[in-house]
């Protein structure tokens, strides 16, 4: 075998491996796990969503140098996996029978806005909005930023910044929505169904719903992309993440790229509380 094909052996055999280790690490920082090399301790972890009882809540990422890993581990895999095919609120091609609503988001840091995918995505759309218009979010705090990656927000118990649980509430079991005529309940630490129907991928500007990876576990909590997480798409074969796009960023993308390069402690949590005013929806 000449030295190119083992050099191209090897560059292949490094890619595999790498793509393997990024999704190693990030299902460990979804379900709170260890692996042979690393132990995640959920008491240095702002977590995504309450967890069932008894479970394990999930963590976008790892705190301290965790943090940095998780970040270059997607910056290794992207190039490893082939684009998932989907549809983005920019190219979609797709006829709308009538105008989706659009969210303006009242932060310390300035206002952006956003088109809320109701046609496309019911389910989760309607919880948003259903949230929005009851204030549920008025005076909560993102309790993890990280730039390059993305802004976490909606944990109930981000209304004090430096509250320990931020990142492990939702909304209350009990309380429902409708969608189509159909009653929706939350159930289960507040969480709704899965909606894994349109595929709109995690791209920069996106709302995205989070989840502790578990089936149903998604609440109140949301996260804002500012980079290319097409790893996270449910959709995307090569990844165990599941996490569905509900809308898009339309005005303001520069507040929230601020907001994700602010500074943090070890937790990704804000040095200096940044908190949601208001969301209203226009």
């Amino acid at each position: 075998m000449s030295s190119k094909l083992v050099g191209v052996a090897c560059m292949a055999t490094i890619t595999l491996w790498a793509a393997g280790v990024a999704t190693q690490a990030f299902t460990v920082a979804l379900t709170g796990r260890s692996t042979g090399t690393r132990q995640i301790t959920l008491d240095h972890e702002v977590n995504l969503q309450a967890s069932a009882p008894g479970l394990p809540s999930a963590s976008f990422g790892l705190a301290a140098v965790g943090v940095v890993s998780i970040v270059g581990f997607a910056t290794i895999r992207r190039p490893a996996l082939k684009r998932s095919k989907s549809r983005s609120a920019s190219n979609s091609g797709r006829t709308l029978l009538r105008a989706n609503p659009v969210a303006k988001f009242e932060t310390t840091m300035g206002s952006f806005k956003a088109e809320i995918y109701l046609e496309e995505m019911p389910i989760t759309a309607t919880n948003f909005i259903d949230l929005s218009n009851s204030g549920f979010y008025n005076g909560l705090h993102f309790h993890r930023v990280i730039p390059g990656f993305m802004a976490q927000f909606g944990c109930p118990y981000s209304k004090d910044p430096n509250s320990r649980r931020a990142g492990t509430g939702g909304p209350s079991d009990g309380t429902s929505f409708q969608v189509g005529g159909k009653e929706i309940v939350r159930q289960g630490g507040g969480n709704i169904p899965d909606e894994f129907t349109a595929k709109f991928t995690n791209a920069p500007g996106t709302l995205s719903m989070a989840n502790t990876g578990r089936p149903n576990s998604g609440g109140s909590q949301f996260f804002m992309n500012v980079a290319d997480n097409n790893f996270l798409d449910f959709f995307n074969p090569q990844t165990p993440s599941k996490h569905p796009v509900f809308g898009k960023i339309t005005e303001g993308f520069d507040v929230v790229k601020q907001i994700t390069e602010t500074r943090t402690d070890r937790k990704d949590r804000p040095m200096t509380p940044i908190q949601m005013k208001s969301i209203t929806m226009e």
